[in-house]
């Protein structure tokens, strides 16, 4: 015969395990923590395997445990998925997505009104920090990553295409008093140092070992739009990647003096959950997405080369 489990139990056990606590649980489910407590316990004996190790308030959970929440999650993820979606129907999906804070305002913030037009019936909601989120939290459909490593269980990444990166400055800058012509003269000019980017200076100092950088001198920042911007003001060179930079560089704003003395790096991905990737917002927005991006590659690839015309 097939076993039967309380639903309610099960819901007081994926509280427990998502928020780490009875108390937490009891409080988010609106019960008491002995009540939580109790329905653990009486999923234990639907179940006839112990979930948690009884170790002073603290919620640890055995092996059978853990591989029961890492399925019990995805299954609540599901129906939260599940239930957004029925109640959209009605009206205009929400996508909410997060993005790290330099992706968003360089290149996502720009494009919103083209991803608009093409999808009516989505509107974005936008959240931007460097953490990396809690997709199985239901709060955030997709959630765009810088360096972004493997995705946690239940979630899948797909790369972005690599980035390229180059030195960029103002056309002022590269052609005022100590023009920019060649890598050697970048060791007369300050650098500007995006400080957790994958790629930095040091880096490029190792191909050009006859370039002598002060590495030590110049603005430092701790995300890429604030070099781009601090480049465009013409406080020294910056180090990024072309995607952050597009607009500077097609409008004119910033020149690359050396277009196709470039490096590729590996940069973003897109995590979304295993169980949501499919979901009609998620899939539109993440073909969108990606589509962009080939176009973009193309586009800045032709600039580098010095092919790419105005439309």
């Amino acid at each position: 015969m097939r076993k039967r489990v309380s639903i309610k139990a099960v819901q007081a056990f994926e509280a427990a395990v998502r928020l780490g606590s009875f108390a937490l649980a009891a409080e988010d489910l609106a019960v008491t923590p002995s009540a939580v407590s109790h329905q653990v316990k009486l999923l234990e004996e639907q179940l006839g395997v112990r979930l948690f190790h009884r170790a002073h308030r603290a919620v640890v959970l055995t092996d059978a445990g853990r591989h029961y929440a890492e399925e019990v999650t995805a299954a609540f993820a599901r129906i939260e998925a599940a239930t957004q979606t029925v109640g959209m129907m009605g009206g205009g999906a929400i996508l909410t997505v997060h993005s790290t804070p330099s992706f968003a305002t360089q290149w996502l913030m720009p494009r919103l009104a083209r991803f608009k037009e093409l999808r009516p019936g989505i509107d974005i909601r936008l959240h931007a920090s460097v953490a990396p989120v809690d997709l199985a939290q239901g709060i955030v459909d997709v959630d765009i990553r810088y360096n972004p490593g493997p995705p946690p269980a239940g979630a899948v990444m797909v790369p972005f295409p690599e980035d390229t990166i180059v030195p960029m400055c103002s056309p002022a800058l590269a052609n005022g008093l100590i023009p920019i012509r060649r890598p050697e003269d970048l060791a007369r000019h300050a650098l500007i140092h995006s400080e957790i980017n994958i790629v930095g200076w040091r880096d490029w100092g190792r191909r050009h070992r006859k370039v002598q950088l002060d590495l030590e001198r110049g603005p430092r920042f701790d995300r890429s739009f604030m070099a781009i911007s601090a480049a465009v003001d013409g406080l020294g060179v910056c180090l990024d990647s072309v995607l952050l930079a597009e607009r500077e560089l097609l409008a004119g704003k910033l020149v690359a003096p050396f277009p196709r003395d470039s490096m590729k790096a590996q940069g973003h991905g897109l995590v979304t959950l295993k169980s949501t990737a499919d979901l009609p917002k998620i899939r539109a927005f993440r073909e969108w997405l990606f589509a962009e991006l080939e176009e973009g590659r193309q586009r800045m690839e032709q600039f580098l080369k010095g092919t790419w015309s105005h439309p």
